[in-house]
């Protein structure tokens, strides 16, 4: 794990600086300070992460710039250097505390504001008529000043914060509506000959009630919140804290720290592996569906790879450390994850925007608003003013709309990578769930990529003639001879020595095993030793239109039978394009194989449409041409061939067992070999998109209706104001709303799963 954060590599762009947050609350704060960093030379790109109050900044720029920009923007930033680990303890510490302060302050403020506000509904005693009254409200005021200060004084704060910046913000919001109706309150109890006789009422239990609802809003915010970054802490918790590394002949543990490249390692029954390693010693089978989600475990032997965070089964293994830290693909999973996490979708650009000129827009309808009623309102037009001015001020805040997107994507990805779908960026995340076409390629991903024995047909004894073609074929190096010895292997055949081997070429092989000659190719080898293989070539035929290569086998003259080989298709290939087709995709095929073979495999998988004999230009060039037909173009591959056309492809996935190149240039990796994992991560794109809509949809009708409501437009029809503690209300259960929506992304079980 990297032990500490700053300058973390990045593929692009230049380091990556990671900063703790202070004082962010609302959208308008995220727009801020992004364009404050913008103006920073160096700052190639700066994502503020509104969910976890984080800020990513990438660029050949210094932090100490960075936190500069940041504070001149009007808020505060912390360089993170703590391990991931660390962070997220310090974080979820600080969550608890800041939860219950904030509890605290809803409580203590609602103390206040709940008597007052029953008082007024019981009694309807509110007005200032004599001295007495004069000083029991003036006590009160004095109380509910205390509540404006203890539980409602970070609001004022981060509003003369962002007023010296020349920033308005949510806290100005809160700090000019229950400041407004303070001050007038204040000035009934101290002054009451200035206001007009009916217009005497004060507002006191307003301002508490408001600081109280909305403290116990961030509070309920701040639990749900915790919520959305459970995927990356379940992905720390498969890292245990110590290793146990041999040394000086002895096992001993050691700090995950202190873990070096070249240690040998032990890993026993029920333990997690450490690090990134290659099995030295031992057998065991090994849990790896917490890093792809393929649920069977896996055999793991001497030469086998192991990573770090899976769970060793049953046997004890000795392994030596090849990658460690950073450079563990379990780190660099929650690096992805993370990024991904704090990345922009496209579907959020309208937010940003209305956000940014959101809060000086309210203020001046909430000024509009209450100039219309006090020239034009009916009596009393002072009380009226006041309370409609609060309100506008008060239920307009646009947290919802600015945890509408972030939220949702946060846990959107999260949940990809319990599934073992790694999203890059929530632009792939959007656009997955828009595509109309999935172009896929043949060897690797629909197809096991390794050649395999897939017939023995023989009058005789199938294992002896295996066994004869095997040891002949053990001195060659071709594919095709490799899959025919593991086949022997497999069945534990017994191998011997051949003699006079021949490679004979664009023909076949010839050797003599065990006194016997024998010949292995295709039907000219045969011709040209003047074997008889009539008998067989319709059965061969038939095999090679299922797409296998059959070869002859002769022994001593005389034709033996056929053996086919074929890249065999994956188990699932089969039930994951089904997936693909009912989720409305056209899945085509792309191979560089014979269109023989390619039209085999995909009549056996249901594709339609195959383009075969294709160089790599060929596929990128495929995938150009449905993009110019307005397709929406996904792509799957696996191979360093397949790099330009999911560069090309709308949204690119790679096989996690691909190559490296594939894999960092998809937008999308998938961890198991399988492409029930597009069909995963288009219907997760789908589900997290409708999730974004909803809350987007949520946030902007709860504003668009209600300022409206809180200016007084129902007046007419209804006879009364929107009360300034209902728009409180409003205001602090509307991002919980939010988050609690985001947080049901935590239940999407894709398909396959949910057929389980």
């Amino acid at each position: 794990m990297a032990e500490h954060a700053k300058h973390e590599p990045h593929h692009d762009g230049g380091p990556l600086h990671r900063f703790q947050l202070e004082g962010v609350s609302c959208a308008g704060c995220v727009r801020k300070i992004e364009s404050a960093l913008q103006t920073v030379p160096g700052v190639e790109e700066a994502r503020v992460n509104l969910g976890d109050r984080t800020l990513a900044v990438q660029g050949e720029v210094s932090a100490a710039d960075c936190v500069a920009a940041v504070e001149g923007a009007g808020y505060g930033a912390e360089e993170i250097r703590a391990s991931e680990r660390e962070l997220r303890e310090q974080q979820r510490a600080e969550e608890q505390h800041h939860y219950r302060q904030l509890l605290w302050r809803a409580g203590l403020a609602l103390g206040l504001g709940v008597p007052l506000m029953a008082w007024g509904l019981i009694t309807g005693e509110m007005m200032v008529d004599s001295p007495m009254q004069q000083l029991v409200w003036g006590a009160v005021g004095l109380l509910a000043l205390a509540v404006l200060i203890f539980c409602g004084g970070h609001f004022f704060s981060g509003a003369l914060r962002a007023f010296r910046h020349h920033n308005a913000n949510m806290d100005t919001l809160i700090a000019l509506g229950t400041g407004t109706a303070w001050g007038f309150s204040m000035l009934v109890v101290a002054l009451p000959q200035l206001v007009p006789e009916a217009a005497r009422h004060v507002y006191f239990e307003a301002s508490a009630m408001i600081i109280g609802l909305i403290n116990l809003g961030q509070a309920l915010e701040v639990r749900a919140r915790g919520r959305t970054s459970a995927a990356v802490e379940k992905l720390l918790e498969l890292q245990d804290p110590t290793a146990r590394v041999l040394r000086d002949g002895s096992e001993v543990d050691v700090p995950l720290e202190q873990v070096q490249v070249g240690d040998r390692l032990r890993v026993r029954p029920g333990e997690k592996v450490p690090v990134d390693g290659r099995v030295l010693e031992g057998r065991s089978l090994v849990d790896e569906s917490m890093l792809t989600g393929e649920p069977v475990p896996v055999q793991k032997a001497e030469g086998d790879a192991l990573s770090a965070g899976t769970l060793n089964k049953n046997g004890s293994l000795l392994f030596e450390a090849e990658k460690v830290g950073a450079e563990t693909r379990l780190s660099q999973i929650i690096e992805m994850v993370k990024n991904a996490q704090s990345s922009r979708v496209p579907i959020a650009r309208l937010a940003d925007r209305i956000a940014a000129i959101f809060v000086p827009t309210v203020m001046i309808i909430a000024i509009v608003a209450a100039l219309v009623w006090f020239n034009w309102g009916p009596d009393p037009r002072a009380v009226h003013t006041l309370v409609v001015l609060t309100s506008v001020l008060i239920i307009a805040c646009p947290c919802a709309l600015g945890l509408a997107t972030p939220m949702s994507v946060m846990v959107g990805v999260g949940k990809g990578a319990e599934y073992g779908v790694l999203v890059r960026n929530g632009k792939a995340l959007q656009q997955a769930s828009d595509l109309t076409t999935l172009v896929v390629d043949k060897t690797g991903t629909l197809t096991e990529g390794a050649p395999k024995l897939t017939d023995i047909e023989t009058h005789g004894d199938s294992d002896v003639l295996l066994a004869l073609l095997a040891s002949l074929e053990q001195g060659s190096e071709h594919p095709l001879a490799e899959a025919v010895v593991a086949a022997a292997r497999d069945k534990k055949l017994q191998l011997k020595s051949a003699d006079d081997f021949e490679a004979i070429t664009a023909h076949g092989v010839r050797g003599t095993v065990d006194g016997k000659t024998v010949l292995l190719g295709n039907r000219k080898l045969m011709q040209r030793e003047k074997i008889d293989s009539d008998a067989w070539h319709e059965r061969a035929e038939q095999l090679a239109d299922l797409g296998r290569t059959a070869m002859y086998a002769a022994v001593d003259g005389e034709a033996a039978g056929l053996i086919a080989v074929a890249d065999p298709i994956r188990d699932d290939a089969k039930a994951a394009i089904a997936r693909l087709l009912q989720l409305g995709l056209r899945v085509e095929m792309l191979t560089g194989d014979s269109s023989a073979t390619a039209e085999a495999v995909a009549q056996q998988l249901g594709i339609d449409r195959v383009h075969a004999d294709l160089l790599p230009e060929d596929k990128e060039k495929i995938v150009g041409e449905l993009q110019g037909k307005h397709e929406l173009v996904g792509m799957a591959g696996d191979g360093i061939n397949d790099a330009p056309a999911l560069a090309k492809a709308d949204v690119g996935f790679a096989i996690g067992a691909g190559t490296d190149v594939a894999i960092e240039t998809a937008d999308v990796t998938l961890m198991r070999s399988s492409l029930h994992g597009v069909a995963d991560a288009i219907e997760l794109s789908r589900a997290t998109l409708r999730n974004i809509k909803q809350n987007l949809f949520g946030a902007f009708v709860y504003n668009s209706l209600g300022i409206p409501i809180a200016a007084g437009v129902l007046y007419p029809f209804t006879g009364a104001l929107l009360s300034p503690v209902i728009a409180g209300a409003a205001m602090a259960f509307s991002s919980v709303t939010v988050v609690t929506n985001a947080n049901r992304l935590r239940f999407f079980k894709p398909t396959e799963e949910g057929e389980k």
